[in-house]
């Protein structure tokens, strides 16, 4: 396990055993890495994916909050996230929120606040600025956890978070990496930036749709991907 992995499931700890953030507020950033003895690199990457699973919310000018969901996967019960995680794959991964996450982001448009939509602007921004395969795959992660928040639905906030359970899967991470490339990542920075655009104006229609094409155009690449490992030559084979 890297030392951000550790650093980042040590914070899990600390937060679900309330040893951290005084009135919900996370110490700076040079402090934590003093008191949990880690490097400032190593921290910023944890926090990141602790952001990203909406543990923490980072608010530009006031610092880095424990964030507290009415209805977290956690709650819902870990038998259930456990067997999720045993059983699901990327594909139906990416069915679910093909089936979800277009009207999610509809709703987003009809509820989100102005705060949220600077938070959907920022994070949109890291996405498309994100150096490789897994600083994209948690910037990824918390630009859709941020629309869902939006949307002001509890119950497809859980579903989001135990979905972003089985994404942080090996099979799932696997596929993350050998599709990425920077190419695929400006096309989902432009999605992105176009979601966005329609929830700030409001246009629950246009959100949808938006949506519902990247989305889609994640699952083409994805079975294009799956397709290409199957077929591909094995080395030493008879041609």
């Amino acid at each position: 396990m890297e030392a951000y992995e550790q650093t980042a499931a040590r914070l899990r700890q600390l937060i679900s055993d309330g040893d951290i953030g005084e009135d919900g507020r996370i110490p700076p950033e040079r402090v934590l890495a003093s008191e949990l003895g880690v490097g400032r690199r190593s921290l910023r990457r944890a926090l990141e994916i602790l952001e990203s699973e909406g543990r923490i919310s980072r608010q530009q000018g006031r610092g880095t909050f424990i964030q507290a969901s009415p209805f977290t996967a956690a709650a819902a019960g870990a038998e259930v996230l456990d067997n999720i995680l045993e059983h699901t794959n990327p594909q139906e991964v990416i069915e679910l929120r093909l089936a979800t996450e277009p009207v999610i982001a509809r709703l987003a448009a009809l509820r989100a606040s102005q705060c949220d939509i600077k938070k959907l602007q920022r994070l949109a921004a890291e996405t498309r600025a994100a150096a490789g395969a897994e600083s994209y795959e948690q910037a990824d992660q918390a630009f859709h956890r941020a629309v869902v928040e939006a949307s002001r639905n509890a119950l497809f906030l859980a579903v989001f978070d135990a979905v972003g359970a089985a994404r942080r899967d090996e099979a799932w991470r696997r596929v993350g990496e050998n599709a990425h490339c920077f190419k695929r990542q400006a096309v989902h920075a432009d999605f992105h930036a176009e979601i966005v655009a329609a929830i700030a104006a409001r246009d629950g229609e246009r959100a949808q749709s938006a949506m519902y094409r990247h989305l889609s155009d994640i699952q083409q690449h994805i079975l294009r991907h799956a397709f290409s490992l199957h077929t591909a030559p094995v080395a030493g084979a008879a041609q």
